[in-house]
């Protein structure tokens, strides 16, 4: 079948790879492409931050978990498997998702660092998003696919010429689709240079000023924010400044890290994340802050989605 989708970012690389792959023909549309995306902005540690309904992403989880897996092993992909810790004030239970993780393990309170009662440790697949999308963009067109910028008024314009359409815009939906549930949640970074950290840590006790580090090559992802309904993309020095006390405070040694860059990007949040298919348009959005770690499985499921429109 000929099918178009709408969005570059990770969701709409990944489900047109696949897409792709099973033999169609596909072409991506989108305003935004590789850097200019808010999946270039994402931290990228696979964990299921504010995926719903958990009945359902549970599946994707399994197969995103497993497809990231397999593609650490192979050479240029940015992607790799890596250990950190989540910690926490309190005691606190397994998460949700345990059973989509191999090796999740509890911290003994011996080696928790001072201020906290709880924690575990597991190791989950880490991307470097300017590697990874750059690398799906290159697998896609290597199989046949295209990849252009454009911007489409709406879902006919994005049938034309096609027997269907993929809606991967994220937050993009609110126009293209009328979907008014959805809201952004905005997130700011500072990404700084490699300082010697090997493991990613993650502390969620406030929900609005989060605290992560996230170790990619030669630089560090210092975060972060969760700010509701906030649309602004520009950077605001004194967040940094936050997330940077934050972190230094976790990990002394960030705070002699050189700055790089700092980064903003706005979560498509929804209250369960939208894959099905409404006529001849499947439309796959809404992942929140998990769309690296929802993207291979739903693909998945939009392949089989496509499939059943045939």
């Amino acid at each position: 079948m000929r099918v178009r989708v709408v969005g570059a970012g990770i969701v709409g690389l990944t489900s047109a790879l696949r897409l792709a792959e099973a033999g169609h023909r596909v072409e991506v549309v989108a305003a935004d492409l590789l850097e200019a995306t808010t999946s270039a902005v994402a931290a990228a540690l696979w964990y299921p931050y504010r995926a719903t309904p958990t009945a359902q992403v549970i599946g994707w989880l399994h197969a995103s978990f497993a497809d990231l897996a397999e593609l650490a092993a192979e050479p240029g992909t940015g992607v790799r498997l890596l250990a950190g810790r989540e910690l926490f004030a309190e005691p606190a239970a397994d998460p949700w998702w345990r059973s989509t993780v191999p090796d999740l393990a509890r911290i003994p309170g011996d080696r928790l660092p001072a201020g906290y009662r709880d924690g575990y440790r597991l190791t989950v697949p880490v991307v470097d998003m300017a590697v990874h999308l750059a690398w799906l963009s290159d697998r896609l067109r290597a199989g046949g696919g295209a990849v252009a910028a454009g911007r489409l008024a709406d879902l006919t314009a994005a049938l034309d010429g096609v027997d269907v359409a993929v809606n991967c815009t994220g937050l993009g939906a609110r126009e293209l689709a009328g979907d008014a549930t959805l809201s952004p949640v905005r997130g700011q970074i500072v990404v700084v240079e490699q300082f010697g950290l090997a493991e990613w840590l993650l502390d969620q006790a406030d929900p609005v000023r989060l605290t992560y580090l996230v170790p990619r090559g030669d630089t560090v992802i210092l975060g972060g924010t969760a700010e509701e309904g906030d649309a602004g993309l520009e950077v605001r020095p004194a967040t940094a400044e936050a997330i940077l006390a934050r972190c230094a405070a976790l990990v002394p040694a960030a705070a002699g890290a050189r700055i790089l860059g700092h980064r903003v990007g706005l979560r498509p949040a929804r209250p369960a994340v939208r894959l099905e298919a409404e006529g001849p348009v499947v439309h796959c959005y809404g992942h929140g802050g998990a769309g690296v770690t929802l993207a291979y499985g739903c693909a998945r499921e939009v392949v089989r989605q496509v499939g059943l429109l045939d």
